[in-house]
């Protein structure tokens, strides 16, 4: 596993993300990662921190480019929970909960995430307006209705398999509503 190799991936993916999206600033980007699944293991087997370091760098990046808040979602052992910036739950109203990322309790993403950030804390959910899935992590619980699937010419991240979403409003009001 090159580290380089999985970091232009991303890169990659990024800017084909970034050309079929329209991001507006302060919007949330929830980012799901299996760094096992990368590895070629199986999920929640084998985490990485060097993994998440390879890859927060130009998530960063990305998010300061776009004005976005990077909400990191841990593994199932703290229930699939957001670390986020403080900053992110205030203004969308979000409890912050007890508890505090660990590479074998949340994730080598989420708690390389949690040093990284300048006032982290952890909620139980959010409705991001778009996300990553790297390692098939299952983001959809933190995405808002509807999300829309888009395509990359990334199909993996180092062996995981990376799927890629925007959300879009319900259509609502049948056959004469109009929509924009």
């Amino acid at each position: 596993m090159n580290l380089q190799q999985i970091e232009d991936q991303l890169q990659t993916l990024l800017a084909e993300f970034e050309q079929q999206v329209h991001f507006r600033e302060g919007q949330l980007l929830v980012i799901g990662c299996s760094t096992s699944e990368i590895k070629g293991q199986k999920i929640g087997t084998a985490g990485g921190l060097e993994i998440a370091e390879a890859l927060y760098k130009p998530l960063r990046a990305f998010s300061e480019k776009h004005g976005l808040y990077l909400a990191f979602q841990g593994c199932e052992h703290i229930n699939r929970a957001i670390t986020i910036e403080r900053e992110a739950a205030e203004k969308y109203g979000l409890e912050p909960v007890s508890v505090v990322p660990a590479q074998k309790a949340g994730g080598s993403m989420s708690a390389y995430a949690y040093r990284q950030l300048k006032d982290p804390v952890v909620v139980e959910e959010v409705l991001a307006h778009a996300g990553i899935d790297m390692g098939q992590t299952l983001i959809g619980m933190h995405l808002k209705r509807v999300a829309v699937p888009l395509r990359t010419s990334i199909t993996h991240i180092g062996d995981a398999v990376v799927t890629v979403a925007t959300t879009r409003p319900k259509l609502i009001g049948g056959e004469r509503a109009i929509y924009n």
